[in-house]
């Protein structure tokens, strides 16, 4: 597995899994490209796959003689992200980044709409088409069950139980969550495979994939985010939004709403209740009602 190759896969996957912007994605290349040089530099023979947390350290050390905390905090944040999604993409095992410590600055929270903004971005789609029904019913599927774009793509008919209102999810590491349908989702996906899918010629090996294009086969995380771009152009929202973006709506507000913290994890999929944590970006006004109406001594 040669560096540059792995890059540009994280490239594509920085920009349609994460959402991130241009310019965050060239500050999370420019991490990896001072570790290259670092190891072509130092003659280091190294791949993805087998560079170890000793060199990993050796390596941010050096940088950190040369850069303030925060700018430390970054460089290490990027690393990370880098080798999460080498484990995400079953590359290796580890992160050799876990033993390092950086300096403790501001979380960044994630971007999230209202529930004003996703009303008006789904009812700007044109429902007299045949893609716009589809369109609809993804955007729904997205911010209904807080699912990944890689998860969405994936999706089964045969995952989706009707009478019992679930959803049955397939993860990271493929591993299988159920989440709630609401009645919403229910119509929309019955009417989305029943009147628009069922008149596509499903291309081999896709009979049983959720979501097709005209060519009867399943859509790319590229065309889900681009699906969504344009949706928030028509609606004239400002935002700049990814399919993850309704997935930090949908943990949001239900946190918002009193939802449990480890019930909103499991409907994630998220292994650790820390990365769920993310989202507890709560206003102090909602954290006093909270206070007000549940402590004892209110």
């Amino acid at each position: 597995m040669k560096w540059l190759s792995i890059l540009n896969d994280y490239t594509l996957y920085l920009k349609l899994e994460q959402g991130l912007s241009t310019n965050s994605i060239l500050s999370y290349e420019r991490d990896v490209k001072k570790l290259i040089f670092f190891l072509e530099e130092n003659e280091y023979n190294i791949s993805p796959r087998k560079i170890n947390s000793k060199t990993i350290q050796e390596f941010y050390y050096q940088e950190s003689k040369k850069i303030n905390p925060r700018s430390q905090a970054r460089l290490l944040s990027g690393l990370r992200n880098f080798f999460n999604f080498l484990i995400f993409e079953n590359y290796r095992e580890d992160n050799p980044t876990d033993l390092l410590e950086a300096p403790k600055t501001g979380r960044k929270l994630p971007d999230t709409l209202s529930l004003v903004e996703i009303d008006q971005l789904i009812s700007s789609i044109d429902l007299s088409t045949e893609t716009g029904e589809r369109n609809r019913t993804i955007i729904e599927t997205l911010y209904s069950c807080g699912l990944r774009v890689s998860e969405l793509i994936n999706l089964k008919i045969s995952d989706i139980f009707y009478e019992e209102g679930l959803l049955k999810v397939t993860g990271k590491g493929n591993k299988e969550r159920y989440v709630p349908l609401n009645p919403n989702l229910i119509k929309y996906l019955n009417n989305y495979i029943k009147l628009i899918r069922s008149s596509i010629k499903v291309y081999k090996g896709h009979e049983d994939i959720v979501f097709l294009n005209r060519r009867g086969k399943k859509l790319t995380r590229n065309m889900i985010y681009t699906i969504i771009k344009n949706a928030a152009v028509d609606c004239g929202l400002k935002k700049q939004i990814s399919p993850h973006t309704f997935r930090h709506s949908f943990a949001t507000h239900l946190l918002e709403r009193g939802a449990d913290l480890r019930a909103i994890q499991q409907m994630l999929g998220h292994e650790s209740i820390t990365t769920t944590e993310i989202y507890t970006h709560l206003d102090k006004s909602f954290l006093k009602e909270v206070v007000k109406s549940y402590h004892p001594r209110k």
